[in-house]
């Protein structure tokens, strides 16, 4: 489970959460005096209504797991990208040895990823490279619409969540100046859930919903750059380019010092050959002794 958590997310989150409590501790030794389940209602409540009733339930639940996934690795990163020309290239290598037929095991067996396995059944179907690349076009864009949505969904709870603070607030004042003059016991109440619903409001906001929007942003915006370049590779594919060609062409996308090198990669597959095209000479060498017998 650790292994997948983005440690930086995971201590940012951690660092945000010790500030605030941190200065809390400092300030008082009344802790629950910071809490309120009639400011937590308010904000929670309203915020998560107010989500179901804007979006489709589907995209609200989704914003949900965005929050979790927060603090989880992405699927694409800068430095996946290099392995994923590796996938391709590979491919290529099957493709001039098999033919596009040679891709049709990779379909069913080992692509799990349903947009890659799209792209890769309309190569071995024949397409022409243009219509292959017009399709995956397509499907990449709307795969990063369908994906970014539940941003929009946190980005409208971050907006929605201090204003259901500023809800708290009303509440707690109309409860101190219904008491101002009866039992004045219960203004201190009245003022806690006043101040408390705005901070539970500013602290969902800053740091639940719109960092987890961002997040969510950033990682889809990584993946759409990844399709990008697999669509790119397929085409090459379609095409029935040189490995050496792809690795030149899709090395344009990354940077610099990412790029793929194809003959670094080769060496221990070359390496391994030779060693054992040397044993099996060796293994089918006759001892000396049978070549005196022959007279050889």
């Amino acid at each position: 489970m650790v292994k997948s958590m983005s440690l930086a997310s995971l201590a940012g989150t951690i660092f945000g959460f010790l500030m605030i409590l941190g200065a809390i501790a400092h300030g008082t030794d009344d802790y629950l005096s910071f809490l309120s389940l009639e400011g937590f209602f308010i904000v929670i409540g309203g915020t998560i209504a107010n989500a179901f009733m804007s979006y489709q339930p589907i995209y609200v639940i989704k914003a949900f797991q965005a929050i979790w996934h927060m603090i989880k690795k992405p699927r694409a990163t800068r430095e996946g990208l290099n392995a994923e020309i590796m996938r391709l290239i590979k491919w290529a290598y099957l493709v001039h040895s098999k033919g596009l037929i040679g891709l049709e095991d990779q379909i069913g067996n080992r692509i799990r990823e349903p947009l890659l396995r799209y792209g890769v059944a309309l190569v071995v179907t024949g397409y022409q490279p243009e219509a292959i690349r017009k399709m995956m076009d397509t499907a990449v864009e709307a795969d990063f619409e369908r994906s970014i949505t539940p941003v929009s969904v946190l980005r409208n709870m971050a907006s929605t969540a201090p204003a259901f603070g500023m809800v708290g607030t009303l509440v707690g004042m109309i409860i101190m100046l219904q008491n101002i003059q009866g039992d004045m016991s219960r203004i201190g109440g009245g003022l806690a859930v006043a101040l408390l619903a705005t901070l539970y409001g500013i602290i969902v906001a800053r740091l639940f919903c719109l960092p987890a929007a961002d997040k969510l942003m950033h990682k889809e915006e990584i993946m759409r750059f990844r399709n990008y370049m697999m669509t790119e590779g397929l085409v090459l594919l379609s095409e029935k380019q040189s490995p050496r060609y792809m690795q030149d062409r899709l090395n344009s996308f990354l940077d610099p010092e990412l790029h793929f090198d194809l003959d670094s990669q080769l060496k221990p597959a070359i390496a391994a050959t030779a060693a054992n095209n040397q044993e099996a000479a060796s293994s089918a060498e006759p001892p000396s002794g049978a070549k005196l017998a022959t007279g050889k």
